[in-house]
């Protein structure tokens, strides 16, 4: 039990180290920009079969809150990227995939946010997977609602989200430090018992050899 205990700390921090690998994970873009600061719009899609050779593009369009259709808005494709839409001219730079046409990750960065970006983003991922004997073309096409405001607000589930975390963290550290005390007190009993256990035996092997002695005939 105490082994086991001790051994906890270790294996959580073993097993996050595998979750935080390299593989590929589809994670929501946050959705909320402060003004005059920079934004990340996440967008990625992981390729099913890992072995398979692919190459993706990615393109970009946009609707503003005051718009009725999407506009082209940027384009990723052979390491070459252009932005579409001149209100974005110069505020859009590649934050995806680096150093292969396999993309997965097909994330963009705003700089300088305004309200006038308020509004609906898609992003589409246009990939060929590579087989030995034919292609397959995919399509797909994630959609970004993205509100921007004049300073950060926290929303009560984050909140509440972090409390629970630490509540969590301070919980398991209370939990261990208990086991920890319950096991010390365990090996500390033990060790009496076995100190007593010993006396008691030496006890009654130097009681055993005086009576020995004590029998024994005095030689004249």
């Amino acid at each position: 039990m105490c082994a086991v205990t001790l051994l906890l700390p270790v294996m959580l921090l073993a097993l996050q180290a595998s979750v935080c690998g390299g593989a590929c994970v589809e994670v929501d873009s946050d959705t909320e920009a402060v003004a005059g600061e920079g934004f990340k719009l996440g967008c990625i899609s992981c390729k099913r079969r890992g072995e398979v050779k692919a190459e993706a593009s990615v393109s970009w369009t946009f609707r503003a809150s005051d718009d009725s259709d999407f506009n082209e808005l940027y384009y990723y494709e052979n390491y070459q990227s252009w932005v579409a839409d001149t209100r974005f001219s110069e505020r859009l730079h590649w934050n995806g995939s680096k150093a292969t046409r396999d993309l997965q990750d097909g994330s963009i960065y705003i700089l300088n946010v305004t309200f006038n970006d308020t509004g609906t983003y898609k992003c589409t991922f246009r990939r060929v997977l590579q087989y030995s004997n034919h292609e397959y073309f995919t399509n797909t096409t994630k959609t970004i609602v993205l509100n921007v405001v004049p300073q950060v607000t926290r929303g009560m589930a984050s909140i509440l989200s972090e409390v629970m975390m630490y509540v969590t963290i301070i919980g398991l550290q209370v939990w261990l430090v208990v086991e920890m005390i319950y096991c010390y007190r365990k090996i500390s009993a033990a060790g009496e018992e076995a100190l007593r256990e010993s006396a008691a035996e030496y006890l009654a092997i130097a009681s055993e050899s005086k009576d020995n002695c004590a029998e024994a005939p005095v030689a004249e």
